[in-house]
């Protein structure tokens, strides 16, 4: 095999090695993507049950604000716990912190001070104007926060101009007093009030189960939309495919025209003494080679985004099929016959195929992205060379049979990857879910899935404590 030959497959296999690496980004950063919300989401849940366990233990086992005043107590909680699950399913920092003493801040916001109202009486306004007047300079640093539901109505009162609002009647125009009355002589603009996380309903006592429930069940909703951006953000896309033909196409393109220049040179011309047909000639080889790395760069894209096929044996089978389009083109003009086309296209695909074979163990032998791919294009297809010149069958017939080898290899190991791929899906499933239910809030529940758990984790089935009689064994003995 001449040396044109080598620079022209390496240069071949050099763009599929660049396609490959470039897939394998987009693949790595799916999978980091992945693993990490699969974290955020255990993250978030495990906040969600710190709700529960401070509203039940701080809050309902103390009787804490008796029965009406304990939705406020809950309140708090759900508010904290939930605004920092939202932002742990994201992978963001909490921005929330109960301070739960009794003061005139409830709970903070990163640096800002903030007053909860749950109070059904004119929605809560009384109750932000008594605390006003007790704390006057909270306002300046500090909001307020009432219901969800209680902020929508006051937030559609609160933009009525006068003469609007005095078109209304009953009680919705006393509230819109109220609330020109608290900024007016309170200084809290409704710009200092917002919205909590639940409507008033959803904080009382016999209620908070169902709300924190409904937040776990929108908290895996948002974790699988996050996963699904994810998953799209990664797919192969029209400008990364329109941006892989131009650059395949001018490598192609660039390596032909110096090619071209260079065998026209080792014929004895000098640069200065190319004639307008010289340039004509280096023009229009490299105007096709140019197309043909353009038509190179979009195939291999396609076949290894859209099928099973390796970048390295994309590439070879683009090369082949040119090879074998220009035998056939020869054959139907008559310059040669049946058997003339059919060993020169077993010929062609041979050569790519020892290219491609090689560029995929230099890969892994070289685990550098493309240059592994480019050094064993080279030995390989050098070696390849000399035994086909020099006529050594014997060799040849070994590459060849290595070749056959090597695809067989391939597809065993294709479904041992995708055999292992589920296996360890399952398996992380089961971890997942054991982890969760061995931090259950019901004993039993949680006693039993500790165990599993430890079995799951290999754990010395000798040191796993099953029942009553182990556990006084252990801390007595």
């Amino acid at each position: 095999m001449n040396g044109v030959k080598i620079i022209k497959s390496t240069q071949e296999q050099a763009s599929a090695a660049w396609i490959n690496y470039l897939n394998q980004l987009r693949l790595d950063e799916l999978f980091d993507a992945l693993s990490k919300q699969d974290m955020n989401l255990e993250n978030a849940l495990i906040e969600m049950n710190k709700l529960k366990k401070s509203i039940v233990s701080e809050v309902v086992d103390k009787n804490r604000g008796g029965n009406k005043g304990m939705h406020g107590f809950i309140g708090e909680r759900v508010q904290v716990y939930i605004e920092n699950a939202r932002k742990l399913i994201e992978g963001l920092s909490q921005d929330y912190n109960l301070i739960d003493d009794n003061g005139p801040t409830d709970y903070m916001r990163r640096s800002i001070p903030i007053q909860q109202k749950c109070v059904q009486n004119k929605f809560g306004l009384d109750a932000i104007k008594e605390h006003a007047e007790k704390y006057p300079g909270f306002i300046d640093n500090g909001i307020y926060q009432i219901p969800k539901d209680y902020y929508e109505k006051l937030k559609k009162l609160a933009v009525l101009k006068p003469n609007e609002a005095g078109k209304l009647t009953g009680s919705d125009y006393r509230i819109w007093k109220e609330i020109q009355d608290l900024q007016n002589e309170y200084r809290v603009g409704f710009e200092k009030i917002e919205p909590m996380v639940a409507d008033y309903s959803e904080i009382q006592a016999g209620k908070f189960d169902d709300t924190i429930e409904r937040e776990k069940e929108s908290l895996k909703n948002k974790s699988q939309e996050l996963k699904d951006n994810a998953y799209e953000k990664s797919r192969p896309t029209l400008k990364e495919g329109a941006k892989v033909t131009a650059v395949s196409a001018a490598m192609e393109g660039g390596v032909s025209f110096c090619l071209k220049v260079i065998g026209k040179l080792k014929s004895g011309k000098r640069l200065n003494e190319f004639t307008e047909d010289d340039w004509k000639d280096v023009g229009l080889t490299t105007a096709a080679d140019t197309a043909k790395g353009g038509i190179r760069g979009a195939s291999v894209y396609a076949l290894t985004n859209f099928t099973a096929t390796p970048a390295n044996v994309a590439s070879a089978l683009v090369t082949a099929t040119f090879g074998i389009v220009s035998q056939a083109n020869q054959f139907g003009k008559g310059s040669i016959d049946s058997e003339e086309f059919i060993i020169n296209s077993e010929i062609v695909c041979l050569d790519v195929s020892i290219s491609a074979i090689s560029s995929i163990l230099g890969q892994i032998a070289i685990p550098v992205p493309v240059l592994g791919a480019l050094i064993s294009n080279v030995v390989g297809l050098f070696m390849y060379g000399i035994a086909k010149d020099f006529g050594l069958k014997k060799e040849e017939e070994c590459i060849k049979k290595n070749n056959r080898t090597m695809v067989e290899l391939n597809k065993r190991l294709d479904d041992e990857h995708r055999k292992l791929v589920e296996l360890l899906t399952e398996k992380f499933k089961q971890f997942k879910s054991a982890v969760e239910l061995a931090f259950d809030f019901d004993i039993n529940i949680a006693f039993d899935s500790s165990i599993k758990l430890a079995e799951l984790t290999g754990v010395d089935s000798n040191k796993i404590l099953r029942n009553e009689v182990d556990i006084s064994n252990y801390f007595t003995i």
